[in-house]
Formats: structure tokens, sequence, C-alpha cells
């Protein structure tokens, strides 16, 4: 029971640091390099930083819920399955986003699907 704990706290951990992490820069650091008149060079490297971090993340996501879903035998739950599929359009949103960093309504898309993910986790949990 306690590994199982540990398993859904690493979850919870990576979830926070993913979504928080675009709450962040985009509610924090992208406005204060902005009117600080840093160039764009400090933007991305910041955005960069965070990228990295967000790979690490989503892997503990994926490896993490994977094993939670198998334990609980929950892949056939449709909101389980509603949720993968969400992953798989924030996957699609990220690779997207890599390659046109500018579009920065894509930054609002992974935002806001990561937000459904989380509902769709509680639902998942029954919360």
């Amino acid at each position: 029971m306690a590994f199982w704990r540990g398993v859904l706290w690493l979850h919870l951990l990576a979830m926070a640091f993913f979504v928080g992490g675009q709450l962040m820069l985009a509610a924090v650091v992208v406005p204060v390099l902005r009117d600080a008149g840093d160039d764009r060079a400090s933007l991305r490297a910041a955005a960069r930083r965070f990228g990295i971090g967000t790979v690490a993340a989503f892997a503990v996501l994926v490896a993490s819920g994977a094993a939670m879903a198998s334990h609980a035998h929950r892949w056939g739950d449709s909101a389980l399955q509603a949720k993968l599929g969400l992953v798989v359009v924030v996957a699609a949103l990220i690779v997207w986003h890599m390659r046109r960093p500018e579009w920065h309504v894509l930054d609002a898309a992974i935002f806001l699907v990561s937000l459904a993910i989380v509902w769709l986790g509680l639902v998942v949990a029954g919360l």
C-alpha cells in the first residue's frame, strides 16, 4: 500500500510541476522579463530550462500513470481513456510548440488541455 501511495505522490508532484510551471511562466516569468526589457535570449533560456523539466515531468506522469492504471485494472475506464486521449493531444501540442514557439496560442492550448487532464484525473480518482 505504501508503495502505491509513493507512486501516486510522484504522479501528483510531476503534475504540479507540469501545470504549475506553465502557470508560473505565463503569469510571472514572461511578464517580468518583458517588462524589464530583457532580450529574447533570457526568455528563451527560461523556457528552455522549463522545457527540460517538462520532459522529465511528462515521463514521470506517463510511467506512474500507466503503473497505477495497471495496478488498479482501470484501462477500461472511459474517463481514463479520455484523459489518455488528452495526454496525446498535449504531447502533440508540445511538439508543435517546439517548432513554432512564437505561436502563443499553443501555450494557452497546452495549459487548457493540461487543466482538463487534471480534472479527468480527479474523476478517475473518484474525487
